[in-house]
């Protein structure tokens, strides 16, 4: 059996990077994922050049996430093929044959707006490698800065749970005793005034905020 000490570690996605330096911040600090976003409206979107420049700073080890909203399955395949993504995010209303059919391990977001079971999308969405629940608000795919209840968490669902939506290093200790998540996903809260450039002291002070609240949790079983 392993112990709750390790088997209880919280993962982290930091995503919408843009710059290089930026990234390999992240890495250092010790993120387990590194999310790049190709969805033209969004502020933090990366061309192919951009993405290939970033995912070249990330070492072995640390995922690569590509994310995706409604996307042309060609531009899917084409993104794929030119940068190291070694996890996709589908964050519209992909169904589970569009997710599944590129042939690499996927997470679906759901959206929270009411009316959204948890248990019922892991059912649907049972070839997934997680769900990322995120905040609902009209007419925006993610990155919005706000939050939902987090008790609507199912972590019971049968799927890794990785919790989305307004996290920052303040929120982050209370939002991970509420809804118990696999991983946590964090972007506009470690950002500075631009969306896309990150704060390297958000950053820290938010895995610095991940770490110590496992730490508590492993103390406690031990």
């Amino acid at each position: 059996m392993i112990p709750a000490y390790l088997s209880g570690r919280t993962r982290v996605k930091i995503c919408g990077f843009t710059q290089v330096e930026d990234a390999a911040c992240a890495v250092a600090l010790g993120a387990d994922a590194l999310g790049l976003v190709f969805y033209g409206p969004s502020p933090r979107n990366v061309s192919i050049g951009q993405a290939q420049a970033i995912a070249a700073a990330v070492p072995a080890f640390v995922t690569v996430v590509g994310l995706f909203v409604d996307a042309e399955p060609a531009l899917v395949r084409e993104i794929c093929a030119g940068v190291r993504i070694d996890l996709l995010q589908f964050h519209g209303v992909e169904t589970p044959e569009y997710c599944a059919d590129f042939g690499r391990p996927f997470i679906k977001a759901l959206r929270m707006k009411p009316g959204v079971d948890v248990g019922t999308e892991a059912r649907r969405y049972a070839g997934a490698a997680g769900l990322l629940l995120d905040a609902y608000q009209p007419g925006e795919q993610g990155g919005t800065g706000m939050t939902f209840d987090w008790r609507r968490a199912e972590t019971d669902c049968g799927l890794p749970l990785i919790l989305a939506g307004g996290l920052t290093p303040a929120n982050v200790r209370v939002a991970l005793g509420t809804a118990k998540p696999y991983a946590v996903d964090v972007s506009s809260g470690v950002e500075r005034e631009r969306k896309g450039i990150k704060d390297h002291d958000k950053m820290a002070a938010f895995l610095r905020e991940v770490y110590e609240f496992d730490y508590a949790r492993r103390d406690s079983a031990l």
